[in-house]
């Protein structure tokens, strides 16, 4: 019997299963290929994110990123590209690295630098999943990540300001759209009626920049324009999300449901314990209850917000 194998990833919303392009990446390629993977979603208090995420553990294996992540799949004999010819897993590769060159720093911009979107959208989303009073730290660090990635590939000579990087960024993301419109065609997969890797990450890359309302909808808007893309996400979503008329899939209904069960099942034991101090104080007046030392939390202000370094 294979190990089990258990994937932590950040939630989702929108009619999404994750909003992170790399978990989305990681579940789509699980369900293309029959991966039986037990996804566990970063939930408020009940898990804080150790690490960058996606993470797969099976047994005493600890692999994260979503290349190393899809390898180890195969090797347990989950491939979604058993049928592709050798022309076809070359043609993967380029695609991917077009997309991560052309795509990622324009979805990564409109997530984390553009200020509307980040201060209206994408910060109390990502804070709302994760614990206080790392709620307060990690959204920030994040959008300087993205910031640091995107000037490393994007911030070098010709274009010095920020202005010059974001408009470069969001005509290379157009353009790379328009190619991959014109790759699919009218076919329903990249290559065929089977998805693979490539339909993975292109999904990935596309669902979360399709679906998620933000302000500032520059992408997006260039995205709607190409219709056979928007099929593309829509039938993955689908056909292997199952997702119901609320837009949650099955799974990450059940997931919500073992939540709050949990969460009934503590606050009904809590009550029952209230409840039975109360019993033994009224039978106990002569004993007064002992004034309980209550602890003060040390206020902490959220660190500035990087959008005002932001400005060319």
């Amino acid at each position: 019997m294979a190990a089990p194998m258990e994937l932590s990833c950040w939630g989702g919303d929108w009619g999404l299963p994750s909003l992170h392009p790399e978990c989305l990446t990681v579940m789509a390629y699980a369900k293309f290929s029959g991966a039986p993977l037990t996804v566990n979603t970063i939930n408020n208090s009940w898990r804080a994110p150790k690490g960058d995420l996606p993470v797969l553990v099976s047994e005493d294996i600890v692999i994260s990123q979503p290349a190393k992540i899809l390898n180890f799949l195969r090797k347990q004999k989950y491939n979604a590209d058993y049928d592709l010819s050798a022309k076809q897993g070359a043609d993967t590769l380029a695609y991917i690295a077009l997309l991560e060159e052309k795509l990622l720093p324009a979805l990564l911009h409109t997530f984390w630098i553009e200020a509307e979107n980040y201060c209206s959208v994408t910060k109390p989303w990502f804070a709302s999943k994760i614990a206080f009073p790392l709620s307060l730290y990690l959204p920030g660090k994040m959008s300087r990540e993205a910031l640091n990635r995107i000037l490393l590939t994007k911030g070098g000579p010709p274009l010095y300001s920020l202005t010059e990087v974001e408009a470069q960024i969001y005509r290379d993301a157009k353009e790379c759209l328009n190619l991959l419109s014109k790759r699919l065609g009218t076919a329903q997969f990249f290559f065929g009626d089977t998805p693979t890797t490539l339909d993975a990450f292109v999904f990935g890359f596309l669902a979360p920049i399709y679906k998620v309302c933000f302000p500032r909808v520059q992408l997006q808007e260039h995205l709607k324009q190409l219709p056979n893309l928007c099929r593309f996400c829509d039938d993955i979503l689908t056909c292997y999300f199952r997702l119901t008329v609320s837009g949650y899939s099955p799974a990450g209904q059940d997931t919500a449901d073992a939540n709050l069960q949990k969460l009934t099942q503590l606050v009904n034991k809590e009550s029952n314990l209230i409840e039975k101090m109360d019993d033994n104080l009224r039978k106990s007046p002569q004993h007064p209850p002992r004034k309980l030392t209550m602890l003060k939390l040390a206020a902490g202000g959220e660190e500035s917000s990087p959008m005002s370094r932001l400005s060319p």
